[in-house]
């Protein structure tokens, strides 16, 4: 090509951009226009609901909609039975073989929580050995009373909820219906008793267990989020951040009507209203069974000026959000229904604001941003940090190599198997007599951004189905493998005669807790784990545990998060040296609540890939006939509010192998984490590195002992932070409330000495 030539073709390159200028304009007022029918559409299929006689193939014939489309937008025109739901929700378990590990070294004399889970029949019968066949041993993996759950009470800080309340702003829904998480306030704890978990079916079934959903891929996306106009309001003071400025406002009786007539007067075109403080959503609380009753009460509050948002575009988060303490209320003009919105949040979403005001709380937004921004070049801040991180995680995926075509989404059998037996985070209480009553101090350690440190090996691609039988026909040095590698397994758990340590493994009951951790000698029982976990159980310093291995998933080993949590830790650190180095003391503080900010996206943005099956709530007049398989969730003088689940949609982001995993490390390094100086391994913090005896609670990623441990502590994700210690003696705690209280007494106390330079971490 000669100059001539590149001049000419530079010009009619030129050219070609304006056409496509012109041509993405014209696409994009025909994508608006289509979002507004489609919006039109679902308003009249919601409407359509109220008639008694409506039917969803009627429906879903007239509008252009399957019927599962239909049922999604109007959950009253579900037409399948209700024992045909129940049934699906239920797996047949079938084994055939066991493959027996017994580690043969002679022993030393040293999640989270699932929601939505059913009940099934209890399986926790010893083994016997004419159960056991075929039988492998696996050689010696060598290296230098079960305790109940407590519910998490409604004061829990947010940093203890995150795990469990990951997937709460992630998942999509249709129409006026809202997505809800399972109520996580005070309530009676049902009497826990064994649950049976699934297990792969045999034959042509057990095929759909190594398969992929056709057509459902994660891919990057070819468009850049559109920034929301967002203001920060105190609640309680009536004091509002727009842009540059404070204004005190009128807020009235704190409706939500009131608060949008004001806060729109003060910042037309405000699409995204923070609450700081002041919770306007618990006023008259007390009037209602639950707090979850109150707050959908303030949410459906009548309005003369304002509706319930429908939705439309890529935003499908329609209709309003019920949660105890961080609620999402969505509002559109009575007069213009489908035009846009404005949503009320809480900041707690983000980070829990620890009384900064509104000047501070957007501060922290714009570092937050700015931070991000360093890593993304189209980084924007959406909503919930479960949106934001990943739409973040989207904008990694690679465009070479393997993966360049994006990641395939597993089969919704696999994806329900996934979700049934992967718990989350571990919180249990342990009580006496495994600890003192009375304890000698009560010592915190939390560890720093801990699933950051999980994210640089994830399952991917299609797994494969390893049966007893062939695990029993491995090598020990592949059995070995295969447990380190991204797996997840299906076995029955022995604890050894002698063990006075906490329990290893999770194992499934029924009631509030759904998983407990049995550390009692003989104890039996059946679960699923990550292998992570299940070589630990077999390996650990202490005393080897009998696993018998009933089959498993074995992943291909990829990193399809290691560049999102790389970018994440990067802007972590960057904020965390902020809120120490920075001279001014706001300056400081945002930047702290910026760091717990990227803590959230992270934290909450795993959760979103988990993609629970969706629980759709909705209100029906009382006397009105309820929709079938509804749980009540309360009612007043006109409305019963309700839910149920309904199914796993269609989303091309939902990969809980990825979660599973991650939360099965983080699990196993509670017990034991190893200390590394390049590939050596130079100590260990943990569970097992501390007395028997001493261990009193676990929280999501941190624990806490009667004594302090000699675990160093470098700043790095993972590292073990020393974060409370109460001086004794103690009385144990019977709750996890008392806990709660015991620990926040034991933080005060840690700061008091350590401004007062008498501590060092």
């Amino acid at each position: 090509m000669d100059r001539k030539t590149y001049t000419a073709e530079l010009a009619g390159l030129r050219e070609l951009r304006a056409e496509i200028a012109a041509a993405e304009k014209r696409v994009a007022a025909a994508q608006k226009e289509l979002d507004k029918l489609t919006a039109q559409r679902s308003r009249r299929v919601a409407g359509l609901a109220g008639y008694e006689g409506a039917q969803a193939p009627a429906v879903a014939k007239a509008s252009g909609l399957s019927v599962g489309e239909v049922v999604r937008i109007a959950p009253l025109l579900d037409p399948t039975p209700v024992a045909v739901r129940a049934a699906k929700d239920g797996g047949d378990r079938a084994v055939s073989a066991v493959a027996t590990v017994t580690p043969t070294a002679a022993p030393s004399q040293g999640q989270a929580q699932a929601q939505g889970q059913q009940a099934q029949a209890p399986d926790a019968a010893p083994v016997t050995p004419s159960a056991v066949t075929p039988s492998a041993v696996t050689p010696a993996l060598s290296r230098s009373a079960a305790v109940r759950e407590q519910p998490v009470p409604a004061d829990t800080a947010p940093a203890d909820r995150a795990a469990a309340a990951s997937t709460e702003s992630a998942v999509p829904v249709a129409s006026v219906a809202s997505v809800a998480p399972v109520a996580a306030g005070p309530r009676p704890e049902a009497e826990a008793g064994p649950r049976e978990l699934p297990a792969v079916p045999e034959g042509p079934e057990g095929a759909r267990f190594e398969a992929v959903t056709t057509g459902l891929v994660s891919k990057r996306p070819n468009f850049t989020q559109q920034a929301r106009s967002t203001v920060f309001l105190d609640a309680a003071t009536g004091d509002l951040a727009v842009r540059d400025r404070v204004v005190r406002l009128d807020l009235g009786a704190r409706t939500p009507g009131e608060i949008l007539d004001a806060v729109l007067a003060t910042a037309p075109g405000t699409e995204r209203i923070y609450i700081t403080a002041g919770a306007p959503w618990h006023d008259g609380a007390e009037r209602y069974s639950t707090l979850k009753d109150a707050v959908a009460a303030w949410l459906n509050t009548p309005g003369e000026r304002w509706t319930t948002a429908v939705g439309s575009g890529r935003d499908k988060l329609a209709g309003h959000f019920v949660h105890q303490r961080q609620p999402v209320g969505r509002y559109a003009p009575a007069t213009a229904p489908d035009s846009g919105s404005t949503e009320i949040r809480s900041m707690g979403e983000w980070f829990d604001p620890d009384g900064a005001d509104v000047v501070t709380c957007r501060q922290a937004f714009t570092l937050l941003w700015q931070a991000l921004r360093r890593h993304w070049d189209d980084a924007v801040l959406m909503g919930s940090p479960s949106q934001t991180g990943r739409d973040l995680w989207s904008r990694t995926v690679p465009t070479t190599g393997k993966w360049a075509g994006g990641y395939p989404v597993l089969s919704e059998e696999l994806r329900g198997l996934l979700h049934a037996t992967a718990g989350q985070g571990r919180t249990e209480l342990i009580l006496p007599p495994r600890v003192p009553e009375q304890l000698p101090a009560l010592v915190e350690y939390d560890r720093t951004f801990a699933y950051a440190k999980h994210l640089w090996k994830s399952p991917i691609g299609t797994p494969r189905r390893i049966t007893a039988a062939a695990f029993a026909a491995m090598t020990g040095q592949e059995q070995t493998k295969a447990l380190m590698s991204c797996s997840h397994w299906n076995v029955r758990v022995t604890v050894p005669q002698g063990w006075e340590h906490v329990g290893l493994l999770p194992a499934p009951v029924t009631g509030d807790r759904a998983w407990v951790y049995p550390s009692e000698p003989g104890a039996t029982f059946t679960t699923w784990a990550g292998g992570a976990e299940v070589h630990l159980a077999l390996s650990n310093h202490l005393m080897p545990w009998r696993i018998e291995v009933l089959g498993g998933l074995l992943f291909e080993d990829g990193k399809p998060l290691d560049e999102w949590g790389k970018r994440l830790k990067a802007a972590w650190a960057d904020l965390a040296n902020l809120s120490r180095m920075h001279g001014d003391e706001r300056q400081r503080q945002a930047a702290h609540l910026a760091s717990r900010a990227v803590r959230s996206v992270l934290l909450f943005g795993l959760g979103g890939f988990a993609q629970r099956p969706r629980l759709v709530s909705g209100t029906t007049p009382v006397g009105e006939a309820l929709p079938p398989g509804v749980e009540i969730l309360g009612q007043d003088g006109t409305l019963v509010t309700w839910q149920r689940q309904a199914g796993f949609s269609r989303d091309p982001y939902a990969h809980p192998e990825w979660a599973a995993y991650v939360w099965s490390g983080a699990r196993a390094a509670l017990l034991d984490m190893k200390y590394r100086q390049g590939k050596e391994v130079i100590g260990h913090a943990g569970a097992l590195h501390a007395a028997p005896g001493t261990v009193v609670y676990f929280g999501t990623d941190g624990i806490a002992l009667t004594e302090r441990q000699p675990w160093p502590y470098r700043g790095e994700p993972g590292d073990y932070l020393l974060k409370g210690h109460l001086t004794g003696p103690v009385e144990h705690p019977t709750s996890q409330a008392q806990y709660l209280e015991l620990r926040a007494r034991g933080r005060a106390e840690l700061a008091a000495g350590q401004a007062a330079g008498g501590e060092r971490q």
